[in-house]
C-alpha cells in the first residue's frame, strides 16, 4: 500500500470515529410524534431508558426537556451576539449540545460524577446529565421527577435561581414551563400508545 493510500485510509478512518462521538446536527423530522423521533433515532430510547431506570426520570419529561433546548440537534448552540447589528461578540452563552448545558455546569457535573470523557454532543451522556441535574433538584428542592414545568423552571435559571423564584419576574419562561408540561403529557400518551414505555 503506498504512503498516499494509507494516509487517505487513516484519515478517513479518524473521521468516521469522530463522527459516531457525536449525534444527529439536524433535529427529527416530526417532533411533535415521540414515537417517530424514537423510530429515527434508534439510540434515543436506549439512552433515555438508561437515565429513567437510574434516576427516575419518565421518558416523555426527558424528551419534553430536550425538545426545549435543543430540538434534538447534537451540535445546538445559542444564538451569536452582534454588536450594532453586524459585528459578532460571540454567543449568548456557552450553552451547548443535546442538554444545553453550560461549560462551568458541565465540568462541575464531570467532576462530581467522574464521567470525564462524557460530551455534549452524545445522547447518552446528555441524558445522563439531565437525569443526574434533575436528581440533584429534586434532593435539594423536593421537586418531583415527573413535575416538568418545575423541573425546567429549576434547569434554566438554576437551583439558587428557583429557590430565590426569579422565573416569577419572567413570564415568558413561566409560559414555557407550562407548554413543556403539555408536551410531556402529550409524549407520555404517544409512547404508551406505540409501546416505547
Amino acid at each position: 500500500m503506498s504512503n498516499t493510500l494509507r494516509a487517505l485510509f487513516i484519515v478517513a478512518l479518524v473521521a468516521g470515529c469522530g463522527a459516531k462521538q457525536g449525534g444527529n446536527p439536524k433535529a427529527p423530522n416530526a417532533l411533535d410524534d415521540a414515537c417517530g423521533i424514537l423510530d429515527e433515532r434508534k439510540n434515543f430510547l436506549p439512552a433515555f431508558r438508561k437515565t429513567q431506570d437510574r434516576y427516575g426520570v419518565p421518558i416523555a419529561v426527558l424528551m419534553s426537556m430536550i425538545w426545549q433546548e435543543s430540538k434534538f440537534k447534537a451540535e445546538a448552540r445559542t444564538p451569536n451576539q452582534y454588536k450594532l447589528g453586524v459585528i459578532p461578540v460571540g454567543r449568548q452563552s456557552s450553552a451547548y449540545g443535546y442538554a444545553q448545558a453550560l461549560d462551568a455546569t458541565w465540568e462541575e457535573y464531570k467532576d462530581l460524577t467522574g464521567r470525564s470523557r462524557a460530551k455534549r454532543n452524545n445522547i447518552f451522556d446528555a441524558a445522563e446529565f439531565m437525569g443526574w441535574y434533575m436528581a440533584q433538584s429534586n434532593k435539594e428542592l423536593g421537586l418531583a421527577m415527573n413535575d416538568t414545568r418545575n423541573q425546567y423552571l429549576a434547569y434554566h435559571d438554576g437551583r439558587n435561581g428557583f429557590r430565590r423564584g426569579t422565573y416569577r419576574k419572567k413570564a415568558w419562561l413561566v409560559n414555557i414551563a407550562n407548554g413543556l408540561q403539555d408536551r410531556a403529557i402529550m409524549y407520555h400518551i404517544q409512547l404508551e400508545d406505540c409501546g416505547k414505555i
